[in-house]
């Protein structure tokens, strides 16, 4: 086993994150594929739990300076380490410009973290791969200019959808030290960034779902119409994820239909949310048990009759992409409902693999009524879900297209 670096340095917002085990999952399958790199992390964990995906990467992880002030030897070292290499004015220049347009704390910590980068990546490092567009792909930049080496990045969501067209452009042309390619993980993304473009391309691959990691799914029968309904759902509690509307709609659900919602994961809109659902009169009947694990999310999955994903776009332009959790409920044949928001419509087809609704409450109430009293019928749409996992969505095939990627960047004269 050797001690030399590897030559990719891979960024991310944070590691480990239960949020964002699309990325872990990845970076997994990468290594597993043999893939050398380091991870980078501009943040450190909050989580109190990890997902085991977390577990099996090999990879050294190290941490940036995640603010400035915290480890200001470290920041300024690293400063007139940056100034001697090649790249420093060219990098200033383009972040000072960037910085007239984006006069913020964020943009002036990105740049310090760029230099402590650019400073102490190993020499062996012949290339960057940045998960998300906006700030981990802006490090991931200026510390490539500096270093004069090629970047590349992962587009998801809200890195699409809330960052300004004129830093996107620039990111994504050859004639502003743009990214070398882009990866992002729907086809509407996709489209959006390509039409941007001037010399980036942008490759379409789907996370998909390594299937190796979830249980076979339950052998289900399809519950009596007067059993009462086991809801679920899995997400972040913030704006896009649609709850606020969904407890409205769960209010508007007629009194003889007996039901229970489980929510999994944490968020800062928890307390409004609870309040909500106080003042809608039906709290007792909302089980709220923040972060969970995988196991415990598989767990909760494989005994309810319904998930549901209100996506919506919120106010800022944030929104889903393709949610995960959509092919995990898929993968133990749970059936769903959500809506046709962004990419959700590239995975399910309403009416064939689960029922796609309006975030209206009231179009979002009709919807579970009608998957309620339609236990067969759900059933048959999960059925065609898994089926479409299987086929269309497994994991394999983007590891290779992005490895073929990666490679190819580390190896360019």
């Amino acid at each position: 086993m050797t001690n030399t670096p590897p030559p990719l340095a891979v960024l991310v917002k944070g590691w480990p994150r239960l949020s964002e085990t699309f990325i872990a999952q990845e970076l997994v399958a990468l290594e597993r594929a043999d893939v050398p790199f380091e991870i980078w992390s501009l943040r450190h964990p909050t989580d109190k739990k990890r997902h085991p995906l977390h577990d099996r990467l090999q990879a050294r992880v190290r941490y940036l300076p995640e603010y400035l002030y915290q480890e200001p030897d470290r920041v300024w070292n690293a400063r007139i380490t940056a100034q001697k290499l090649p790249g420093y004015a060219e990098a200033y220049r383009i972040w000072r410009a960037d910085l007239r347009r984006d006069p913020t704390k964020n943009r002036i910590r990105r740049f310090g973290q760029a230099c402590v980068l650019a400073a102490e990546m190993p020499a062996e490092v012949l290339g960057l791969y940045a998960h998300f567009l906006h700030t981990p792909s802006s490090v991931a930049r200026y510390a490539a200019i500096m270093r004069g080496l090629p970047w590349s990045f992962a587009a998801h969501a809200k890195d699409i959808w809330t960052s300004p067209d004129w830093e996107l452009r620039e990111k994504l042309s050859s004639q502003t030290h743009g990214a070398i390619f882009g990866a992002t993980c729907t086809g509407f993304g996709a489209k959006h960034l390509r039409d941007l473009s001037d010399g980036t391309p942008v490759d379409l691959i789907y996370h998909g779902l390594d299937l190796s990691r979830f249980p076979e799914p339950p052998a289900r029968r399809a519950r009596s119409a007067e059993t009462p309904l086991r809801l679920m759902s899995v997400g972040r509690l913030v704006e896009k994820k649609g709850f606020d509307r969904l407890i409205d709609a769960l209010a508007l659900l007629p009194q003889d239909l007996k039901w229970h919602f489980t929510h999994i994961g944490g968020g800062g809109l928890l307390d409004l949310l609870q309040d909500q659902a106080a003042d809608a009169g039906i709290a007792d009947k909302i089980t709220w048990r923040g972060p969970c694990d995988q196991p415990e999310v598989i767990d909760a999955m494989r005994n309810s009759d319904l998930f549901v994903l209100p996506s919506r776009i919120a106010e800022d332009g944030d929104r889903d992409g393709l949610p995960n959790v959509l092919m995990e409920a898929a993968s133990q044949r749970l059936p769903i409902l959500s809506t046709a928001v962004s990419a959700i419509p590239e995975f399910i087809t309403s009416g064939t693999h689960g029922v796609l609704s309006s975030d209206e409450p009231e179009k979002l109430s009709e919807a579970l009524l009608y998957m309620a009293r339609n236990p067969e019928k759900a059933s048959e749409m999960a059925e065609a879900a898994l089926a479409r996992l299987r086929q269309d969505f497994g994991m394999d095939p983007g590891i290779q297209q992005l490895k073929t990627r990666l490679t190819s960047m580390l190896n360019a004269e």
